[in-house]
């Protein structure tokens, strides 16, 4: 009777120590917050973990960063690049094939020569300067020797920063899932990737779309459950010009013309099996249109995509395609 009721207490204290504790980190990182919420059997902090990836990985691909590598290729300087830098630049070239160099990392100085910010009309751009810029455009241009980049042309500026937040989604994701977390979800900036459910209720995570505002508000458009699966979203509202006939112009540059895309879509939110994928698609259907994506799309079952954009009658109207969570 003791044994029996010894190996009863033992089971006890075994069952308690394997409690799942809820963890909640949160924090600033490329320009913008993170948060992170996952559940652990011993209720370990990852902080100084994740901390220490984000450092490795804008030492990378941060162009706000004077030595970390891709500012010294963009220099002309001698680097060999790390893993991370791979990783994505294989993502980015696989992306730039793809839409046939819609998604192209080599516009960003194109992008800055527009000047776009919060407020500002239209400039006219001397067009002899965008053809020297434009000179410089192109992805193909851009090769990969083991850990060696090769410009062929020296003022060619690459800038991964539609998809290196999202990348650092998936490291995050990627290391939970290392430490055997099975339930979590990584957002930073509003790019998300979810590993399980939210043990907390017992039900599938449920992220926001938000809600298309011009005068910088927030509010959540719909909420839709995301189980094994990433989602990025790209947005024009908050980032526009405006010409002198009064057309709102996105701060997505057309990289075959080296101009702004005059666009009716105000916000692209993509699902896809990893975050980096859905933050570059994301932005690579902002510059194709509606039509462009829909046929796009026929063609890419595994990408799932939510249009928010306005009518002929300037008023909101959505559209899901490839099934979309409603």
């Amino acid at each position: 009777m003791r044994k029996a009721l010894y190996l009863l207490i033992l089971l006890l204290v075994f069952s308690c120590s394997k409690e799942v504790e809820n963890i909640n980190i949160s924090g600033s990182v490329f320009g913008t917050s993170y948060a992170v919420k996952y559940y652990s059997k011993n209720g370990s902090n990852y902080q100084k973990q994740f901390d220490s990836l984000f450092a490795a990985i804008n030492k990378s691909m941060s162009t706000y960063i004077p030595d970390s590598d891709i500012s010294k290729i963009n220099k002309n300087e001698s680097v060999s690049v790390d893993q991370h830098f791979i990783t994505v630049f294989n993502k980015a070239k696989e992306i730039y094939n793809a839409t046939e160099g819609v998604f192209d990392p080599t516009i960003g100085a194109v992008v800055n020569a527009w000047d776009f910010g919060p407020e500002g009309n239209i400039e006219s751009l001397d067009s002899l300067k965008i053809d020297a810029l434009m000179k410089s455009v192109g992805f193909n241009k851009v090769t990969r020797d083991s850990h060696i980049i090769n410009k062929e042309y020296p003022k060619t500026f690459l800038d991964f920063n539609a998809i290196a937040k999202g990348y650092g989604v998936d490291v995050i994701g990627e290391f939970l899932e290392s430490q055997n977390i099975s339930s979590y979800i990584v957002d930073i900036g509003g790019e998300i990737r979810t590993k399980g459910v939210n043990k907390a209720k017992n039900q599938p995570w449920r992220v926001g779309v938000e809600k298309p505002h011009f005068d910088g508000s927030q509010s959540i458009l719909k909420a839709i459950e995301l189980k094994d699966k990433a989602m990025a979203t790209s947005g024009t509202y908050r980032k526009f010009k405006i010409d002198e006939n009064g057309n709102r112009y996105a701060h997505i540059i057309d990289t075959k013309t080296g101009y702004p895309s005059k666009t009716n879509v105000l916000s692209v939110s993509v699902i896809a099996k990893d975050c980096m994928t859905a933050d570059a698609y994301a932005t690579a259907f902002q510059a194709m249109g509606i039509e462009g994506v829909k046929d796009f799309l026929q063609s890419h079952p595994e990408l799932k995509a939510f249009l928010i954009f306005e009518n002929e009658k300037q008023e909101f109207e959505t559209l899901s395609l490839n099934g979309f969570p409603e």
